[in-house]
């Protein structure tokens, strides 16, 4: 399930450090974030974990194939 190198190449260059990410979706069933919560990318790993900064405080990272967010503007 992980994903192969060009495609963690591809999720890096995809949410920069930095960028300002919105949840759609996490398969998380015990977290407190919310579709809608919002984030800024602090970095991507190898296994092309997502690991996001959110407004609400959470650090919780997001999963490959598992979740879903979106790009924002500022």
């Amino acid at each position: 399930m992980f994903p192969h190198s060009e495609q963690v190449k591809q999720i890096r260059d995809a949410n920069p450090k930095e960028s300002r990410v919105e949840l759609v979706s996490m398969s998380d069933p015990y977290t407190k974030l919310k579709t809608g919560d919002q984030g800024t990318v602090n970095f991507v790993d190898d296994a092309g974990t997502i690991f996001v900064n959110w407004d609400s405080g959470s650090t919780l990272a997001v999963v490959y194939g598992a979740d879903v967010i979106k790009h924002i503007r500022g």
